[in-house]
């Protein structure tokens, strides 16, 4: 018998992504960031959530996309990993849906290799094709920050 599994889910261009619900501690609106200097391109900066420093990593830039349009801001996706918590740059926040593990399939062949590595596999949804992350290698970029700079 299948389980259902719950996402969050977000935008990225016209791709919808999901993060499994028991990774993601809070989403937030756009946070000023403090640059990082000769950090990684997907390194956006440190933002202070409440006193806690988080790294804000740009999806778009990780995944290959183009820049957001004119003054479009992201919105803050804060997930929990094993290096603290991080922030994901995201389009737009979607919803919570429930998925029957049944119908998990492998990342299409289609995929860019950059997505191939950051997406662990894929729901077919009515309208759309819910790919999911990988936190933990979408988010080593932060590991390999952490190592420069100790």
């Amino acid at each position: 018998m299948s389980t259902p599994q719950l996402y969050c889910t977000f935008f990225l261009k016209d791709f919808m992504f999901g993060i499994e619900v028991q990774a993601i501690q809070e989403v937030i609106r756009y946070q000023e960031m403090t640059a990082i200097p000769l950090a990684p391109g997907a390194l956006r900066g440190l933002i202070n959530l409440r006193g806690q420093i988080v790294t804000a990593i740009d999806l778009r830039t990780r995944f290959g996309l183009p820049p957001r349009d004119g003054d479009a801001l992201p919105t803050n996706v804060i997930v929990r990993t094993s290096e603290g918590a991080v922030s994901l740059l995201v389009d737009e926040i979607g919803d919570v849906v429930e998925v029957d593990s049944a119908l998990y399939e492998r990342p299409p062949e289609t995929l860019d290799r950059t997505a191939r590595e950051l997406v662990t596999g894929v729901y077919k949804l009515k309208h759309h094709l819910l790919l999911i992350l990988d936190v933990a290698v979408t988010t080593t970029v932060v590991g390999a920050l952490h190592e420069t700079h100790t």
